[in-house]
């Protein structure tokens, strides 16, 4: 490992490894130090024993029209199936009668009429504030806040949910997310299993402190979820209380996929969606033949994720089990087995899927983006004002902070 670079770029996520990407382009000596055995964060992609690719993290190019790992995409060659997501598609009929799912989708589109109206007033609340309680389908709207943002509406800033941008164009890397966010880094200076307990930048150079001892930097680039900075698992000298207090501001939301083999997939439509309710916040949403593949992928979030995190791969299985037979009939049993979930919550380099502002936080990203003597700088989804949660959020939020400690150097 080297121990004298020009910058360290803390954390290989899509953050991370577009930052370190710039940095080498621009002939920098530069390390990016990852904790896990792996390339990709929050960005992971597996394999079945067909040999199909699930991202147990993010999988969706979200904004696909102005994200930039398109383009990296289309350069290593990988496929993109542009086929429209199952959220965009009417669910399957026998869960969500097709009156019933346009009553809804009205419903759906006046609470994030009022969210808007709400977000232009100079006050911040909760995101729930906004749920008409004579609905019906108030309790499906929040379950839809679980997979979008991680978290049930009572915890969200309604002026943060509002500030999300998306183009509505929403695409898949068949290859998987994380393969082509580990491939893109593959070529940069980088340590893998070397997790950073501390960065002291009291004196004229920067000490990180790692697993495998200490690298001497002009800069770092901090690209941890913010989770590990609220919980302090990187320890700044002197301490930064206003990036903890931030960081803090921003949790991570929960959202776990469980992806369940199926057997005659053939009488599914490709990409079909149904809910296992429609008149409850702890329900799944359930992704029928992704790809036209033989499976079933599952999604489940917030507290109903957390709850069923305590009891692992077996509790996500026998949920998603008791949802479908609900819907498709005790027979249905005999037909799905669990392939993989992974528990985001309990994942010690991530401790959860991605942030969301808690009520009166919604500035928090800004002041988490804040460089600290041109010398630290940090990125990720977080410090995203526009397009947290999502990848490409990391990704911009990462070539800026290059950009930022480049423009620092030539200063």
């Amino acid at each position: 490992m080297p121990t004298d670079v020009e910058v360290v770029v803390i954390g290989g996520g899509s953050a991370g490894v577009a930052a370190a990407k710039r940095l080498h382009q621009a002939s920098i000596r530069c390390l990016l130090v990852e904790a896990r055995p792996r390339l990709g964060g929050r960005a992971w992609t597996i394999h079945d024993r067909n040999g199909h690719a699930l991202d147990l993290g993010c999988g969706w190019l979200h904004s696909a029209d102005r994200n930039p790992w398109v383009a990296v995409a289309e350069e290593q060659g990988a496929t993109i199936d542009k086929t429209p997501p199952p959220w965009m598609n009417r669910p399957l009929e026998l869960s969500f009668p097709r009156p019933e799912h346009a009553d809804f989708r009205r419903a759906l589109g006046e609470f994030y009429a009022r969210l808007d109206e709400a977000a232009q007033s100079g006050t911040d609340a909760a995101a729930s504030t906004l749920l008409d309680p004579a609905s019906r389908w108030s309790a499906l709207i929040n379950a839809m806040s679980t997979y979008i943002s991680g978290a049930e509406l009572d915890r969200i800033s309604l002026k943060d949910l509002d500030r999300y941008h998306s183009t509505d164009v929403n695409w898949r890397v068949v290859e998987g997310y994380g393969t082509l966010i580990g491939a893109y880094g593959a070529d940069v200076p980088l340590m893998l299993d070397c997790p950073v307990s501390a960065i002291d930048h009291s004196g004229k150079r920067l000490k990180i402190e790692t697993s495998e001892g200490a690298i001497a930097a002009d800069q770092v680039i901090v690209t941890v979820p913010s989770a590990l900075l609220a919980a302090e698992r990187i320890q700044f000298v002197p301490a930064l209380p206003k990036k903890i207090q931030a960081a803090r501001g921003l949790p991570l939301g929960l959202a776990d996929k469980l992806f369940i083999s199926l057997e005659n997939a053939e009488e599914f439509e490709t990409s079909i969606r149904l809910f296992g309710h429609t008149d409850r916040v702890a329900t799944a949403g359930y992704h029928i033949k992704p790809f036209g593949w033989p499976m079933i992928e599952a999604y489940f979030g917030g507290r109903c994720a957390a709850d069923l995190e305590v009891g692992g791969e077996a509790a996500f299985f026998d949920f998603a089990v008791s949802e479908l037979v609900g819907v498709l009939g005790s027979d249905f049993a005999r037909r799905v087995k669990p392939i993989r979930v992974h528990c985001w919550g309990s994942d010690p380099f991530a401790l959860g899927s991605y942030s969301f502002a808690l009520p009166g936080f919604s500035d928090c990203r800004a002041t988490l983006a804040e460089p600290v003597d041109d010398r630290l700088f940090f990125a990720g989804e977080a410090c995203s004002r526009h397009d947290f949660s999502t990848a490409h959020g990391g990704w911009l939020t990462g070539v800026a902070a290059a950009e930022q400690a480049i423009a620092a150097r030539c200063g």
